[in-house]
């Protein structure tokens, strides 16, 4: 399994010859190393209904015919748009072929702004779980820290989690680190940071504030392999 950070919440997973994307927010990404022309995509992953998180699910996924996966309300209103959907909710899992896939509770807002200025409910914010050859990678999504982060690393031992440390809209570094904390994953890897003025953060002193020294920081484009 091969896992690649982005910029901002971006992550690629390529598994099984299956390439995912979670949260691909390319078009006004200043960081992303990725090109949405060039982008050869079969599964979208949401955690939720935020523009720089949705970004250019639509276009990708009409582009490559790829299956979009989100919680019920954000997957019904892609669908509207002709997008191929499965909708899920906090607590469900479904396995699919390319692996099996849980959304844990995340504690923050969803909504989707259009181009007019309205915004749309897209129901409940996530984190997602995503298990594939015997390996487990945990996105938190836009998350404040909460104690329950214990319970899902207890019930589901984690190889990397991709934890928000950029303060203002999601997890501070502190509450980051203490969240990996709970979490106990093998390798923790800091996202949504530097990405607009108010979430300007150093991912390498977030680093240092890790107790079991087990956090990568990852340029966009890097690869991590399991």
């Amino acid at each position: 399994m091969k896992i690649s950070y982005h910029g901002h919440s971006v992550v690629q997973i390529q598994t099984n010859g299956i390439n995912i994307l979670i949260d691909p927010f390319i078009t006004g990404n200043g960081l992303t190393d990725l090109k949405t022309e060039e982008i050869k995509v079969d599964v979208i992953l949401l955690t939720h209904g935020h523009n720089d998180h949705v970004g250019d699910t639509v276009a990708l996924a009409k582009r490559n015919h790829a299956l979009v996966v989100a919680n019920h309300e954000l997957a019904t209103y892609l669908s509207w748009q002709g997008v191929n959907t499965h909708g899920m909710h906090i607590g469900g899992a479904c396995q699919f072929e390319f692996g099996k896939v849980k959304l844990t509770q995340a504690f923050h807002g969803s909504s989707y702004t259009t181009e007019n200025n309205e915004l749309i409910y897209c129901g409940m914010p996530a984190g997602i779980l995503f298990m594939s050859e015997g390996k487990t990678i945990y996105h938190a999504g836009d998350t404040g820290l909460f104690s329950d982060m214990k319970l899902i690393g207890e019930r589901h031992p984690i190889d990397v989690a991709f934890l928000p440390i950029g303060d203002n809209f999601t997890m501070g570094p502190e509450d980051a680190a203490y969240a990996a904390k709970l979490l106990q994953a093998k390798t923790v890897v800091p996202i949504h940071y530097n990405t607009f003025p108010p979430i300007q953060q150093d991912p390498y002193q977030f680093i240092d504030m890790l107790e079991d020294k087990n956090g990568k920081v990852l340029e966009p484009g890097e690869v991590l392999e399991l």
